[in-house]
Parts: C-alpha cells; structure tokens; sequence
C-alpha cells in the first residue's frame, strides 16, 4: 500500500477467496463485505491498464465456480463494475455477468439490464468486434426466458447486422447463428416480420451446402404461401423435425401469412373461397382464421357475410425493403396532393364567400 502496489495487493488478497467462499462458517453478508473491500482497491489504481488488470484478477476468481452462490457472485461483480471508471473495464466486467448468469443458471437476475443496452453502448463506445460479442451474449442470454424471446431475437438480428460488407471469411462466422435467427424466426407464433433477408450475413445462407434449405425455408415464410411450404415440407420433413420444427404450427404461421399476402394482393377485397383455398381450409372455418389475423393485427378488416368477402383497410408487410418504402413514397405522395387539393378548393371558397358578403355590404348601404 506505501508502495502504491494496487494490482500486487489485489492478487495477494484473492489467493484466500476460494477458501473464504467454501467456508459454510462464512455469510454470504461478511462474503460480500470482504469482497467489497477487495472490488474498492481498483478505486486506487493509477492507470486505466491498471485498472483493467485488477478487474480480471476479481473477474476471474469470482466466476471459477458459477454454480456456488451464484447470486452472490453476480452482485460481487456488479458492485465491482459501479466502482469502475474505464468505460471497456465496464464492458469487460458486464460480459463476465452475462456469462455467469448464464452459467450459474441465474439469468433472471441480469435480464433487467439488458433492456440498457443502447445506453451502455453509448457510453462503451465498442469496436465493432465487441459489439458483437456483446449482441450475441445478450442473446443466449435471454433465450430460455420466454417473456424475453422476441429480446433474444432483436439481439440476434442486431448481431448478424454488424456483417456488413465483410469478407467471406469473416462473414463466415455469422453462418451458425443466422441458421439460428432464421429457425427462431419460423418457430416464434408471433413473429411474422423481419428485415432477414436483407442481411448479408443471412444471404450467404442460400448457396451454402449446409444451411441452403434453411435459406429456403426464410424465403417461403417471408414471400409465399401455404402451397410453398407444404410442397418444400414434403420433401424436407426429417430436416425440420431436426430443427425442433413442428409440421402443425408451421402450417397455422404460414395460413396466417398467406392471409395476410392475400391482403395485400387482392385490393382490398379477398372472396372467402380464394381464403379456403389459399389457406387449404373448410368453409366454415374461413372467418375463425379472419378473426385469428386480426386479433393478431396482421391485418384490419371487415366480413360481408352476405357477399362471402372480406373488405381489407390495412395489413401488416411480412418485409419492409425497397419496394414498399416506394409504395409507402407513393401514398405519402398521393396524400400530400390530396390534401393541397382541399387546402386549395377550402381557400377558393373562403376568398368566393368573402366577396359574396363585401357585395352584399354594399347593397345594403
């Protein structure tokens, strides 16, 4: 300490850590105190290396043995990140967290912090490469938690954007895990939008031995409809079963999303036998999976039950790229001159009526 030797004195205090954590005499109240006094020493140091070699010093002897107390050993670290001022000392620190979590079985614990994300990555200022890393850890992490899916997907999405422009060596690394974002895509019974097939990291896919038909299988959810995918199904059953797919739930998303193309097909006005036949149903069933699209808000709609149609006002788009920003373009311009329209005729009016009554003042006189 007289010496100033920060990173020295940290070493020698946590060569005793492993006994003082197997030691049941021990509370985990002194366990945290002793190791609050220990995490307070990167306060101390002189240099930002420094202080990132304090860090790992905690960090790894606290996360040797996640599955032991590991909600302690989670607060440990978070305590120690609070008293760090280098910014990448806190992203080393926070992806330590993730993974103990993820270890120790804990991840309830750090699924509230991953909604700050975007404010850590302002702060961290990461390296492409750390990000990442990082998108990716948030994403294991929040997959086995089921009000947290749709997180885990964002953040696999989020992962596989940051390939862009790569070469094919490094984009090669993303192979596994776009397989992944696609096959949680298709599973999710609420999911029936994403920008996938504009990633490039997602593109390789299609003339990939290994991962061409899962491609495939992204191309028939995300542009065709049922017919599509039952005739891929039927030749391809032993690969979706092998991704954990079930044949059942595949055809009520794909009945869904071929309603939902329908509707942005058919000018608004879908006859109820092109929905039976679309979607390979009875009649009677034609209106439950109408009711089904819209209280899912795929699409907004009325039945004329007299006509056997259904009148669309809106849907939802299965992808939103260059074509339906220039169909969006187009409306947003057709409704800007409308409304010039009005403006002007309401103007004219004014000016017309105005006159009427000047004259008419006159007259009076």
């Amino acid at each position: 300490m007289v010496r100033n030797r920060w990173l020295d004195l940290t070493s020698l205090m946590l060569t005793s850590a492993d006994i003082v954590f197997s030691n049941s005499k021990v509370s985990e109240k002194d366990l945290e105190c002793i190791f609050t006094v220990i995490c307070n020493l990167v306060t101390k140091s002189e240099s930002p290396d420094e202080e990132l070699e304090m860090a790992k010093l905690i960090c790894t002897k606290i996360i040797q043995q996640p599955s032991d107390k590991p909600v302690l050993r989670l607060k440990i670290l978070f305590n120690l990140y609070n008293l760090l001022d280098n910014v990448y000392c806190r992203f080393y620190v926070y992806m330590k967290a993730l993974n103990l979590a993820m270890s120790g079985k804990v991840t309830e614990h750090i699924i509230p912090s991953c909604k700050k994300i975007d404010s850590f990555l302002k702060e961290w200022n990461l390296e492409v490469q750390d990000q990442r890393e990082l998108f990716l850890c948030v994403a294991n992490a929040l997959k086995d938690s089921k009000s947290s899916a749709k997180d885990s997907f964002k953040f696999l999405t989020r992962y596989l954007a940051t390939f862009s422009g790569e070469d094919a060596y490094k984009m090669g690394e993303a192979k596994d895990e776009a397989a992944r974002t696609i096959i949680d895509f298709v599973k999710a019974p609420d999911m029936f939008q994403c920008d996938l097939l504009d990633m490039p990291a997602v593109a390789q896919l299609e003339k990939d031995a290994k991962y061409a038909l899962v491609y495939q299988l992204l191309k028939i959810f995300l542009t065709l409809r049922l017919d599509a995918y039952l005739e891929f199904q039927a030749v391809n059953s032993a690969l979706l079963k092998s991704y954990g797919l079930v044949h059942e739930d595949c055809i009520a998303k794909m009945r869904l999303i071929s309603l939902v193309d329908l509707a942005s097909h058919e000018s608004g006005r879908i006859p109820y036998t092109l929905i039976k036949d679309t979607l390979r149903i009875n009649d009677d069933e034609v209106e439950l999976w109408v009711v089904k699209a819209l209280t899912s808000k795929l699409i907004a709609c009325k039945m004329d039950q007299m006509n056997q149609v259904v009148l669309v006002s809106s849907c939802t788009e299965r992808v939103f790229g260059r074509q339906q920003w220039g169909v969006l373009r187009t409306k947003l311009g057709t409704w800007r001159d409308n409304i010039g329209n009005v403006i002007n005729t309401i103007q004219a009016n004014k000016i017309t009526e105005d006159s009427s009554q000047a004259v008419q003042g006159l007259m009076i006189r």
